[in-house]
């Protein structure tokens, strides 16, 4: 692949980083990311996946902007409040890059739908807060053959991980958490609180996070991480990684 100049001065940061490189960029403008949930970490995880250049975007929620979003979610200016968030999104990334592709589903996820929106993936980054609907992502990526990265904040606690429950002998996030969760129980940061900044380093960390995963085999910052659960700790600060295992007995990883 070439570049255009204007391109080609866009992503010279990039480029001249021999970790990346040319090649690593080209991979990045030919890559095509699913970003479920436009919230506090898929803000922050958009902006910076427009600014590495990955050429296709489809971006995935339900919800409309609130006034108390405005805390976190910096994609969103109070113009956008009553609007949807997916909507809203694909203007900010059009006023940013008008060279990415664009689509959009605000459409609520779940088992009936996900398939259709993973398959075409290269890779899938969820920032939702929904057990239900965290599973249901994850089932359709381990049936479409889709790397899914999931990023998740509980407080000043955060977490990032990619998941390969297709590949034999690696975890999807079903493994981690189990059968447990398909109700939609979880907490929520309206009742808990959040600090901003601590979801915008998860949301970017997870972008970074993201490069690795499609510049696997491409360049040496290629490394998926397979399985490794990154522990974010905002209050002390600090990180710290454990390794998830297969679940042998997992129902829609296990039976290999």
């Amino acid at each position: 692949m070439s570049f255009s100049p204007e391109r080609l001065d866009r992503f010279s940061r990039h480029i001249v980083l021999p970790e990346i490189g040319g090649a690593g960029q080209a991979k990045l403008v030919d890559s095509h990311v699913v970003l479920v949930g436009l919230g506090g970490i898929g803000s922050p995880a958009l902006q910076y996946l427009a600014g590495a250049g990955i050429g296709r975007l489809t971006l995935v929620d339900s919800d409309s902007v609130d006034e108390s979003n405005l805390q976190r979610q910096t994609i969103f200016s109070e113009r956008d409040i009553g609007h949807g968030k997916a909507v809203a999104a694909r203007r900010w990334v059009q006023n940013f890059d008008r060279s990415l592709r664009v689509t959009i589903s605000d459409r609520r996820i779940g088992a009936g739908n996900a398939g259709e929106l993973m398959a075409s993936a290269d890779l899938v980054l969820d920032g939702t807060d929904n057990f239900a609907t965290l599973l249901a992502v994850s089932d359709a990526c381990v049936v479409a053959g889709v790397p899914l990265l999931s990023a998740a904040v509980g407080r000043f606690q955060g977490q990032v991980a990619a998941f390969a429950g297709h590949l034999p002998g690696q975890p999807c996030y079903r493994c981690f958490v189990g059968d447990a969760f398909d109700a939609e129980d979880c907490d929520t940061c309206a009742e808990d609180g959040v600090l901003g900044a601590m979801v915008g380093w998860v949301g970017t960390f997870a972008a970074m996070q993201a490069v690795r995963v499609l510049l696997d085999g491409i360049s040496t910052f290629g490394d998926p991480q397979w399985g490794q659960l990154q522990l974010i700790d905002g209050l002390k600060p600090g990180m710290r990684a454990i390794a998830i295992p297969k679940d042998a007995d997992c129902k829609v990883c296990g039976r290999e």
